[in-house]
């Protein structure tokens, strides 16, 4: 898979350090509350997974699924396929985590959906960052990193289910995707 590789952006001592920083401002805006962490399936769950260990208060933790991407580089038509209901939602403060934000439409979505589902509160909270991309206005109120317009992969960033394994992120080889 490293061959695949044309350079590594993110090494992974740095990624741990953006995640314990993440962490601590989680830690300090929770503390003394209750709430729920609900990550999206399947490209956050090693950066959710590294989060919450990382997190020394209560919390619970629900999934969210929706895809768009497939075996493309773009973005397609978006599907959720699995959201928090009941009582993992239902009057709940809700941090929403999210490998990446790029055009918007994932997290926004998401975010409103739970609202509607009748979450007291929905916080964002992604790995990565792509301004550049950005369809609509949509900001997290968290971010590990900003990245420019590039194709990552790595640290549960996928092409085609590919790569999630790497411990680093890194700038996909053209030769790669075709």
């Amino acid at each position: 898979m490293n061959h695949d590789i044309e350079r590594v952006l993110i090494p992974e001592g740095e990624i741990l350090a953006g995640v314990e920083r993440l962490a601590r401002e989680i830690t300090e805006f929770y503390r003394g509350s209750e709430f729920t962490v609900v990550s999206v399936l399947k490209g956050s769950c090693i950066f959710a997974s590294d989060l919450i260990r990382r997190i020394p208060i209560p919390l619970e933790l629900a999934f969210a699924a929706a895809h768009s991407y497939g075996a493309r580089t773009e973005a397609g038509e978006l599907s959720i396929d699995l959201l928090p209901t009941g009582n993992e939602v239902r009057g709940r403060r809700i941090l929403l985590v999210d490998d990446i934000l790029d055009t918007g439409q994932t997290l926004k979505r998401l975010k409103d959906e739970l609202l509607a589902s009748g979450a007291g509160e929905v916080r964002t909270c992604v790995f990565l960052d792509k301004p550049s991309r950005r369809a609509l206005e949509f900001e997290a109120d968290l971010r590990a990193f900003e990245v420019d317009n590039l194709f990552v992969v790595g640290y549960g960033l996928d092409y085609a289910g590919r790569y999630r394994n790497l411990p680093y992120v890194g700038v996909l080889r053209d030769a790669a995707i075709s």
